[in-house]
């Protein structure tokens, strides 16, 4: 059974840093993209940034360039996104989700989704 679980949401003052861990079984870790997208109310679900543990390569959007680091540790099957200076606009739910390698980082599609956690910034 494939399974991401997120962790690691909470609140932050804007200015603050949090990290986001993503957890996966049930698929070859090392053969897959993992991303991570993001909602918020009454928005469209947002791509964020993902990697590709076949090859190392990585997508940012434009809004989190600079902010964000996203990274993969195979031997824990676990990718990890760590943001910095929050914006109150970053306040969404997170979503981790995996596909194929051969998915586009950016379109996907992606197969397999998580629950998601919340991260609120405060202004």
């Amino acid at each position: 059974e494939v399974q991401l679980v997120e962790s690691g949401g909470g609140l932050v003052q804007a200015g603050g840093s949090l990290r986001l861990s993503c957890a996966t079984s049930g698929f070859t870790f090392d053969r897959y993209l993992i991303g991570w997208f993001r909602q918020a109310p009454g928005k469209e679900r947002e791509g964020v940034s993902s990697i590709n543990n076949d090859d190392g390569s990585t997508y940012y959007a434009d809004s989190v360039k600079g902010r964000f680091t996203i990274s993969s540790d195979n031997a824990k099957n676990t990718v990890y996104l760590q943001m910095h200076s929050l914006k109150p606009e970053d306040t969404a739910v997170y979503y981790c989700a995996a596909g194929p390698s051969t998915t586009n980082l950016q379109l996907g599609p992606y197969n397999f989704w998580g629950q998601g956690t919340q991260v609120t910034g405060s202004s």
